[in-house]
């Protein structure tokens, strides 16, 4: 038996054993003496009695092994041209301050803490710092619209609202505190204060008797110890996109979620303790709270904080700069950062300059990583490229290449095999078991693994009917794929992305991973169009790389032939059109079910998680044209 599959069935078999066993890795108050239970809502809860605090496992714990003056976190800004290093001597004792800062406020455990910040460090030292006190933090993407921020102020209920004068985006500055005025203005709770970060770029006005200068605060601040809490008490509210437009509270507990991380740096991401990992992502989303702060730290290594973008700050070689500069071990991005280096570099000229003898392994999650986009990275940077599937409400992989256990052969469009502690399973309409390589719904057996969302926000309802109640017994993940004969996971999309043709279930996230094969594009979606006759129709859109001159028709016309050969005429594609860009959010998820909305005419509000909105009229006029 291979090592993943003694770890594999162990999870499987003995679920606490394995779990406790992964618990001793990090630094209880208390150990626990329970290892798995239910609450009052029938939902499991793993270490329920044990006592820690996630602040000291990420810093405090490495001070006292007498590795704080190892470098915790490096800051590195293109936009503002700043490189600072921490050390965890360092980070812990700003931390502790700005906790002292939080808890003169009032600001105590179970209290709500919204974070509305760039991607500076004192992002991350607010989130430590809450977790030091037991608070909950709550981070919203610095910049989102204040109508956003304030339907999040209002579920969450904060005490306090963190913010900074401004976020600095390529050629622009963007001043924050007049969206957090008109946030708290339109928003029926008032959280009691609000400190503000002065940034040199652009100093914000401090009017309301709320606001509180971040620096001075800070200056007379004393120290705060970390708080012990619960397992079980929460770390965080994490709001993800609701279908039905109100945002979902994902909420976080502290002794999962720790041993989850833990655990996943070593499993799956293979990461010496003295080693430097790098999320090229934002902390508004899950990615940055498990691998730009929570995981690196809590496992002891360095971790990289990334002002900038993957292309235009400067060149499309602003990846492999960071990479070289500081030995970066494990790079760990969405396919939609690489897709745009590509878009720019398609021969990988500015990759050429680079020393990248450091680098072990790149990681994409986020999105489906379409083979082409596989295909090139792995062959300009010679490089392992590792895709692994979670989302937002499991806080970790779901399914990925588990390179610190065994590494196993890639295959193009598969996230590789379950993750230890996770039990997937493909189901049909009825709950049935779907036979190798047939398309269902993927969905999770219970127990779920540590750090998995026991609830919504004070809405637990909502958690079961979205997620417990359509097949008994399981966590349905909203996402349509299935698993090969050899046990390999393949996710096609989300449900929705599944479109029906004169009866026929077609996977559009298998046509675009044939379009996008083809040696002009640079990246692509294909939705389902309504169509009188056959209920529904696929449609592409496609943006060409750089450079590339084509005739749009002829385009189309290989585009076409392509489908046809590879999935048959029952695919019934027939259309492709040439846009700039497609609508994403700013994590580089591509906005489908917009697109979908407008191309059937249908009235849609603007994603509040969109990058650039005048993307969306790039759809329109094509579609306008077409017509």
């Amino acid at each position: 038996m291979s090592a993943y599959q003694q770890q594999y069935q162990w999870a499987q078999n003995e679920p606490e054993q394995f779990w406790q066993a992964q618990a001793q890795h990090i630094d209880w108050f208390e150990k626990p003496s329970t290892i798995l239970n239910t609450d009052e809502n029938g939902i499991e809860r793993w270490f329920p009695d044990g006592l820690l605090n996630t602040c000291w496992l990420a810093l405090d714990y490495h001070c006292e092994q007498g590795r704080g003056d190892n470098t915790a976190l490096i800051y590195d800004s293109p936009v503002t041209g700043q490189k600072i290093r921490y050390s965890y001597h360092e980070m812990r004792d700003q931390v502790a301050k700005i906790a002292g800062m939080l808890a003169a406020q009032g600001v105590e455990k179970g209290d709500r803490v919204v974070i509305y910040m760039p991607m500076i460090p004192e992002a991350a030292m607010a989130m430590l710092a809450c977790a030091r006190l037991g608070a909950i933090h709550s981070v919203v993407f610095g910049g989102f619209a204040p109508n956003e921020l304030a339907v999040r102020i209002e579920d969450a209920e904060p005490k306090v609202i963190m913010t900074a004068s401004c976020g600095i985006e390529v050629n622009k500055v963007i001043p924050y505190k007049p969206m957090v005025d008109k946030a708290i203005m339109d928003s029926r709770w008032k959280p009691e204060s609000v400190f503000v970060l002065q940034r040199p770029q652009l100093q914000a006005e401090l009017g309301s008797e709320r606001d509180i200068d971040w620096q001075q605060a800070y200056q007379n601040a004393l120290p705060h110890a970390c708080v012990p809490v619960l397992s079980t008490d929460p770390l965080y509210i994490l709001y993800t996109s609701g279908t039905t437009g109100k945002p979902k509270g994902v909420v976080r507990d502290n002794g999962g979620h720790a041993v989850a991380m833990k655990y996943s740096m070593s499993a799956i991401y293979n990461m010496p303790q003295d080693g430097v990992f790098w999320a090229a992502s934002d902390v508004g989303w899950v990615v940055g709270h498990s691998y730009i702060v929570y995981a690196p730290l809590i496992h002891g290594c360095t971790t990289i904080l990334f002002e900038g973008k993957p292309v235009r700050t400067p060149d499309p070689g602003a990846f492999w700069r960071v990479c070289e500069e500081y030995n970066v071990d494990v790079l760990f991005s969405a396919p939609t950062a690489f897709r745009a280096i590509k878009k720019e570099d398609p021969e990988g000229k500015f990759l050429e300059q680079y020393d990248l003898t450091a680098l072990k392994t790149i990681f994409m999650a986020g999105e489906r990583l379409d083979p082409p986009t596989l295909e090139w990275v792995e062959s300009k940077s010679h490089k392992p490229v590792v895709d692994h599937w979670w989302q937002t409400e499991t806080g970790w992989a779901i399914a990925g290449n588990p390179t610190g256990i065994e590494s196993m052969p890639v295959k193009a469009g598969s996230a590789t095999k379950p993750i230890p502690g996770y039990q997937v399973e493909i189901l049909n309409e009825l709950g049935e078991a779907c036979a190798p390589n047939q398309q269902g719904f993927v969905a999770l057996k219970r127990p779920l693994p540590p750090s998995c969302l026991p609830t919504v926000w004070r809405n637990h309802d909502r958690f079961e009917s979205g997620y417990l109640s359509q097949f008994p017994g399981y966590y349905v993940s909203g996402d349509g794929g299935y698993l090969d004969d050899d046990g390999y996971l393949f996710i096609m999309g989300r449900i929705d992305d599944v479109i029906n043709v004169a009866g026929h279930r077609l996977s559009t996230g298998e046509m675009e991973e044939i379009v996008g094969g083809h040696p002009a594009i640079a990246e692509c979606a294909v939705v389902g169009v309504h169509d009188e006759l056959k209920g529904q129709l696929p449609l592409g859109f496609v943006v060409l790389k750089d450079g590339v001159k084509v005739d749009d028709l002829q385009l189309e016309g290989e585009l076409v032939g392509k489908v046809r050969d590879e999935i048959g005429a029952v695919a019934c594609f027939k259309h492709a059109l040439v846009v700039e860009r497609l609508p994403k959010t700013r994590s580089g998820k591509i906005l489908r079910r917009t697109i979908r909305q407008i191309a059937d005419g249908e009235q849609y509000t603007v994603p509040s998680t969109i990058d650039d909105p005048t993307s969306l009229d790039e759809i329109s006029k094509a579609l306008h044209s077409e017509s």
